[in-house]
């Protein structure tokens, strides 16, 4: 697997989609597809712990190279690493607005002494066969991210982005845009410059910038990249299979329309 987290420090830039159908079968398809990563996303779906750890074996199974990244709901220490210990390499925390909450975060993901993560048989360490190579590799390859999803946040971007531990932010459009009183407006001056001003603090600080674009538009990806983002999440698996479905239909019914006034 390409380890990512060492890709990012060298200035590169990693795309990836999202997964919130607790499907197997599409997580294996899109790792098939070439994305660097897939993030399931245990926040906003249905999606429990078993059938995380079943889609992380999929994706690999489609393309070992592909990496297993997770959103989880909050962090909290019980919660998140049972994640890490099932096959996660990245995690990434909602709605992160103090730097207790990204402490936490560290110490729920990464092995002492930087954390305080359990070690125990488990997928991440192939059931205890390696157990030391585990304690001594997962923190080089697991990827912690923020995501900087409100207004408080972006205030205190500056002491966020300064704990020791974090590799990254991810930038919610909106989530971001809903604290700010202007949900979903992304061309608004308001948002832009709160946008800016996260990538440009975190880049100084030596932190990898993440955002998502949520609709199918290869355009726009290529526009946050050429900006500077060096994490592009791609869209997610419901919204292109919705898109490429309502597409799909809109061409046969707009030619049988056609075809009828003939």
């Amino acid at each position: 697997m390409k380890n990512l987290k060492h890709a990012l420090k060298r200035g590169e830039a990693v795309i990836g989609s999202w997964l919130n159908t607790g499907s197997p079968i599409v997580a294996e398809v899109m790792a098939q597809a070439g994305f660097d990563f897939l993030t399931v996303d245990v926040e906003h779906s249905a999606v429990d712990l078993p059938q995380a750890q079943q889609i992380f074996q999929a994706m690999r199974s489609g393309n070992p190279s592909c990496a297993s990244w997770v959103r989880v709901h909050g962090a909290d220490y019980a919660f998140v690493k049972r994640y890490v210990d099932a096959g996660a390499r990245g995690i990434i925390c909602p709605l992160v607005t103090s730097v207790e909450q990204a402490k936490q975060l560290v110490s729920a993901v990464r092995y002492p002494p930087l954390g305080a993560r359990g070690v125990g048989f488990c997928r991440a360490n192939q059931y205890g066969v390696r157990v030391t190579e585990e304690f001594q590799t997962g923190d080089e390859e697991t990827v912690v991210i923020m995501q900087i999803e409100h207004r408080d946040a972006v205030a205190e971007i500056e002491t966020l982005a300064a704990v020791k531990g974090v590799d990254g932010v991810f930038i919610g459009p909106y989530d971001l845009t809903a604290s700010m009183g202007i949900p979903a407006q992304f061309d608004h001056p308001d948002y832009l410059r709160a946008r800016q001003h996260v990538l440009t603090v975190c880049r100084r600080a030596g932190l990898a910038v993440g955002i998502h674009e949520v609709q199918p538009n290869p355009e726009e990806a290529r526009r946050r990249l050429n900006e500077g983002y060096q994490i592009v999440a791609y869209s997610l698996d419901i919204t292109m299979l919705m898109s490429s479905c309502r597409n799909g239909l809109r061409s046969i019914l707009d030619s049988l329309q056609n075809e009828s006034r003939r």
